[in-house]
């Protein structure tokens, strides 16, 4: 799209994008790897994805099944956390994040056949420094991880993150 001199992306055939906050019983986030083309590099992120790009769903009906499809997690607890632009100079796009608890294990998860994603299931108290570790290693560190980490640290109890 082009307003005057801005130029912007709105997304067709879908209603938002999801991104879910998921912390196994065990205390260690689930974290998604796979290759972004717009990037042309592997990206670390919460698992998400796009809402109402496979017909009507709510956009926790498409955190369940991005939950699913990506990590092979599902919840037993769902709680909306925040609706915010994911990136408001550059797309109209709006992303809804839940925070997933009680999970279980259904399947190794990986996406679908073209996403090739890789699951990260890293320990609370670690996952400042090992996404640190990560980005020194030519990695893109999506910086929502961060809004999902200030969340759980609002939401989870005797869980003490690093600083």
């Amino acid at each position: 799209m082009k307003e005057g001199r801005w130029e912007y992306v709105r997304r067709v055939n879908a209603n938002g994008a999801v991104m879910i906050v998921a912390v196994t019983e065990d205390g260690e986030l689930l974290l998604v790897e796979e290759y972004r083309v717009p990037l042309h590099a592997r990206t670390i992120g919460l698992p998400a994805g796009i809402s109402g790009d496979e017909g009507e769903e709510s956009t926790l009906q498409s955190a369940r099944r991005e939950l699913e499809e990506e990590t092979g997690y599902r919840a037993d607890a769902w709680t909306y956390l925040f609706t915010g632009p994911s990136s408001p100079g550059l797309t109209t796009e709006m992303v809804s994040f839940y925070l997933a608890e009680g999970l279980h294990q259904i399947s190794e998860g990986g996406g679908e056949a073209h996403e090739n994603i890789t699951v990260h299931r890293i320990p609370l108290p670690l996952v400042h420094g090992w996404l640190m570790d990560q980005t020194g290693q030519g990695k893109v560190v999506d910086p929502k991880i961060f809004m999902g980490l200030y969340f759980l640290s609002r939401s989870v109890n005797g869980v003490e993150l690093e600083e």
